[in-house]
């Protein structure tokens, strides 16, 4: 599949410290990739250098295999949502989505007929000339997403999309984006820190640390084999411990744990899955003293 979007070797300097370094990105025509990471990991502007927002000080980035170097923001054809909406007060429903059709000049009936189909789209059909005040949250998240989408841009971009959101409120809209871009066709670079929404969302998450890519492929390949102590941690997996490989066992500080035929041999990072681990007799497994036990609805916390 043809890369869309393509950074290579970018790098971003802000004073003494590195944004970006050296960062080689594609994103697929059709594809959905979020950027997974910790605050100042490099996510955000990430997305500022592809808009055109931000310059890089090394590498090039590239759309539909055009150097993007000399390019203003609004010839990129590049969509953005950020977290706060940034919707315009002043305006209704249909004056926020209409905006970029506007700036690209089209007349006013196609503004209007473009504007019912997406409102139709994000779920907020008859919603034109509604005050932008009036709406809920969600309502408003569904009317940016409508005003990023309406200038049918080549990219989608969004930055915490749904960061301000309740949690119930996220978890049913991220399955309704993931089935809007995959009606439409949509090609979306995301950033996001919540990796529920990123694997529910994404074809492909990218894990990055300290301006570097830590990390690429599938939500399940990335869950499944962490590529580092960092990605695992990340991830929310705590039982992560040096340990030496010898066979099918691991030598670990809570002693022999067993790992699968054919693992690299030697000094290891191990981890072990909560899912993994079964609370037994004493004389059945390894010694423990349970700590604490934390109710968390659908599952208990036991810390050993």
């Amino acid at each position: 599949m043809m890369a869309l979007l393509e950074l290579a070797g970018v790098t971003v300097r802000f004073g003494p410290r590195t944004a970006l370094d050296a960062v080689d990105l594609h994103v697929a025509e059709h594809e959905i990739v979020c950027l997974l990471g910790p605050s100042g990991s490099g996510k955000s502007t990430l997305l500022r250098v592809v808009a055109g927002l931000q310059g890089a000080d090394a590498g090039r980035v590239l759309l539909g295999g055009a150097d993007q170097a000399r390019v203003p923001v609004h010839r990129r054809g590049v969509g953005l949502m950020f977290q706060d909406h940034q919707l315009f007060p002043q305006r209704d429903v249909g004056g926020n989505v209409a905006f970029g059709l506007r700036m690209h000049g089209a007349d006013r009936g196609e503004q209007v007929r473009r504007t019912e189909e997406l409102l139709q789209l994000v779920g907020l059909p008859g919603a034109r000339r509604r005050s932008v005040a009036a709406l809920s949250g969600g309502e408003q998240q569904r009317v940016a997403l409508a005003r990023a989408l309406a200038p049918e841009p080549r990219l989608l971009m969004l930055d915490e999309p749904l960061g301000q959101l309740d949690r119930g409120l996220r978890e049913r809209l991220v399955v309704e984006l993931r089935d809007l871009f995959g009606r439409l066709g949509t090609t979306a670079l995301a950033v996001t820190h919540d990796q529920g929404e990123a694997f529910a969302l994404a074809d492909r998450v990218v894990v990055m640390r300290e301006g570097r890519i830590a990390q690429a492929g599938t939500p399940l390949e990335v869950w499944q084999r962490p590529a580092s102590a960092f990605v695992a941690r990340f991830l929310g997996f705590d039982n992560v411990m040096a340990a030496t490989v010898e066979g099918t066992a691991a030598h670990t500080e809570w002693g022999k744990v067993p790992v699968p035929d054919g693992s690299p041999q030697g000094a290891r990072t191990v981890l072990v899955r909560p899912d993994g681990v079964r609370l037994t007799d004493p004389s059945e497994g390894l010694r423990c003293t349970v700590e604490s036990r934390t109710f968390r609805g659908s599952h208990v916390a036991v810390r050993l």
